[in-house]
Parts: structure tokens; sequence; C-alpha cells
């Protein structure tokens, strides 16, 4: 009889311990089912918070343009949409960081080739006096401009033909690992240059704030333009002078090309004449940066404002850590 309860009760404690086990699987399995859950959670509210920052900064771009005249405003510094860093408090200790840029105040790469007309139907050829800038703008930064600009021109160019003894085309690059070929088309994002054979990440983090990807005819606005760029306008505009010009124009920059170039300090600059200038933006990137409940999403968003005041989204970027734009530079005196 002793046996038989001692079996008995070696078969309940038994019992007990497969469900303590079982039941511990259980609530560890519903705990991380749970964490998930708030994960998803999260990430989509994140989400939302950048897509949030983005219809803003439309927002801010439409009524910019409605409170500016319309199609003859000015853009420059001073304007809303060019504060530095707009944040909103969020749920839970976190924060929306929105950033918006005038990419019509930096180098447009995609300027390097134009279409050129003819009866031979046209073509892409090399604008001399815009590639002379490209160098200028290297050279400013402290990069080296005898290798870059003639592989950008075989990146861009819509052939597989070298034009230089610097250039490459997919022969180079398909003996790299792993192999690739040259885009052959105009850039969709500055990124690309990484794809530029023996381009260095340091020269690509000096440049990047200062290019972007823009059609080819995507003027210059001189009133948000930073001083290396204008510097490049040309071999006598050298930094100093730049700087100067930056002063000269304040945070609510110049009301007209007109007043720009006959600024004193430009005087002799010829290679200004013909240049794509001006003093409007169509072309702005949002970089709308949530931290919540720990966690970091960055998305960039590229618009477009159009003649009319309209803003549309032309492209969404959500797999870039950034790192920080181009300083503005501040009017001294």
């Amino acid at each position: 009889m002793r046996t038989q309860r001692g079996v008995a009760l070696l078969t309940v404690l038994l019992v007990v311990a497969v469900v303590t086990v079982v039941c511990a699987g259980l609530i560890a399995r519903q705990q991380l089912a749970i964490r998930a859950s708030a994960n998803q959670l999260h990430t989509r509210q994140a989400w939302q918070y950048a897509l949030g920052g983005e219809t803003l900064a439309r927002v801010m771009l439409r009524r910019d343009f409605r409170q500016n005249n319309g199609a003859q405003q000015v853009d420059h510094l001073e304007e809303a949409w060019a504060q530095p860093n707009i944040t909103f408090p969020l749920d839970d200790g976190g924060e929306l960081h929105i950033r918006i840029d005038d990419l019509n105040g930096r180098f447009n790469l995609n300027s390097l080739l134009r279409e050129a007309g003819g009866e031979d139907g046209g073509g892409a050829q090399v604008d001399q006096k815009t590639l002379k800038q490209f160098r200028l703008l290297l050279t400013r930064l402290g990069i080296d401009a005898s290798l870059y600009p003639q592989r950008l021109l075989d990146w861009l160019d819509p052939n597989s033909e070298m034009t230089g003894l610097n250039s490459a085309e997919d022969d180079q690059y398909l003996l790299l690992k792993p192999p690739y070929r040259a885009a052959n088309r105009p850039l969709k994002d500055i990124s690309e240059l990484r794809l530029l054979l023996d381009m260095q990440e340091a020269d690509y983090r000096k440049l990047a704030p200062h290019v972007a990807a823009l059609p080819p005819d995507a003027a210059l606005n001189v009133n948000t333009a930073s001083a290396p760029v204008l510097a490049s306008l040309s071999e006598v505009f050298d930094p100093a002078a730049a700087q100067a010009v930056v002063v000269l124009r304040g945070r609510q920059g110049f009301p007209s090309v007109d007043q720009f170039t006959s600024l004193p300090i430009l005087a002799g600059v010829g290679q200004l004449e013909g240049m794509s200038l001006s003093v409007r933006s169509q072309y702005f990137q949002v970089t709308s940066e949530v931290r919540l409940a720990e966690r970091r999403l960055v998305l960039v968003s590229v618009l477009q404002r159009s003649g009319n005041g309209r803003v549309q989204v032309l492209s969404r970027d959500l797999g870039r850590d950034t790192f920080p734009s181009a300083p503005i530079e501040e009017p001294k005196g």
C-alpha cells in the first residue's frame, strides 16, 4: 500500500512539474508575442509620424508659395521652411525632427550632360562650363579633381565608350567583386556616387551635402547655395570672395539674379554668363527623424514644387542613416 502511495505521489509531482514547464513556456511565448506586437506598433507609429513630418513640409512649402507672390517669389534662408531644426514632442517622450534642405542650392550632378539639338536628333553632350564648375567644387572641398569628373561623365553618358585616360566603363566595373555595370543614365540619387570606381567614402561625405541629382535644367539658387558651391562658379571667385557674398546676401538673399551678378566683388567673373542661376527653388529634401520608444526612424523625401504651387513627392528613402547636412553659413557683421 505504501508503495502505491509513493508511486501516486511521484506521478502527481511529475504532472505538476510538466504543467509548470508548459505554463512557463506559454508565458514566455506570450511575452515574446506581446513584445513583437509592441515593436510592430511602435514601428508603424514611427512611420506615420515620419509621414506626418513630410506632410507638414509640403504644407509649409505650399504656404510659402502663396505668401510670396506665387511664381514671382524669392526663396531664401530666412523663410520658415529653411529653419535648421523643427522639433515636435511626441507621446512617451519621443520627438519628431524635421529638416528641409533646398536642393536647388546644390550643384546638380546631372547637369554635366545636356541634350544637344540638331538634325541628327541630338544626344547627350558634355557641358564644358558645368564640368569646369564641378572640378572647381571638388578642389574647393579638398578632393582630388583628376578622377571623379571623368568617371562620373562615363557613368552618366548613354554609351559604353571610355572618354579619357581616367574614365571607367563596364570593362572596369565588371572586374570588381561583386561586378556591376555603369548606369549610363542620369543619377537618381547622389548615393550612386559611391559606385564610381575608386570613390573614397571620406570624399563622398565631403561632397554629398553640396550636390544633388536633379533634372539637367534645374537652376542653382544663389540665395541658398553654400560658400563652396558659390566658389565653384569661377576660378577667380575664391572661397574668401564666396564667403563675402554669403555675408552680403544676408539671410533674406538677393531679390534677383541681376543683383547677384552685379555685385562689385563679382566684376570680371565672366564665367557666370550663360549659367543657369535663379533666386527661386523647385526641389527640396525633407528629412523626418522620429525617436520613439528607443527606436529611430529616418525618412528622406524629395519634393518638387511646381509653378502653380503644387507640391508632390518624387521619392522616399527609409534606408539611410543620415549624416549632418552642410552647415548653413551665417552672415557675419
